[in-house]
């Protein structure tokens, strides 16, 4: 079974300070107790990166391409997958929604995942099964 996986949980996992870190982490183990295979974007890595580096440094950038990243699938995201993005973001017109976020639901309807390993509400209200 294939599960997406948003920055949000990459950071929680990696903050240990995060409120969410030991929901995250709990469901971390079975993730991969479970031997589901676990996509992302290369948009979701730029993000997560910079992420990782503004709050918490670079050894935490270090830690996440040493130790996680191998471990998951990286997709592309297309010009057409970028345009799609583009258009749902001007479309619902909200401030706290963000391109990631947009490209990474038209990619997961594009592979046909429905499930996603992430603390952002706006994936569930995509119609997204959430983890944790």
């Amino acid at each position: 079974m294939n599960l997406f996986i948003d920055t949000s949980a990459f950071f929680a996992l990696l903050d240990q300070d995060d409120d969410n870190h030991r929901r995250a982490a709990g469901a971390w183990g079975k993730i991969l107790e479970n031997g589901l295979r676990l996509i992302t974007s290369n948009y979701i890595i730029v993000e997560t990166v910079a992420l990782l580096q503004s709050r918490l440094g670079i050894e935490a950038v270090r830690l996440f391409q040493t130790e996680m990243v191998p471990a998951i699938h990286i997709e592309y995201v297309t010009a057409d997958l970028h345009r799609l993005g583009t258009s749902s973001l001007l479309s619902a017109g909200k401030r706290k929604l963000s391109l990631v976020d947009c490209v990474s639901f038209e990619m997961m309807r594009h592979l046909g995942l429905n499930q996603v390993f992430t603390l952002d509400a706006h994936f569930r209200r995509q119609g997204f099964d959430t983890l944790p």
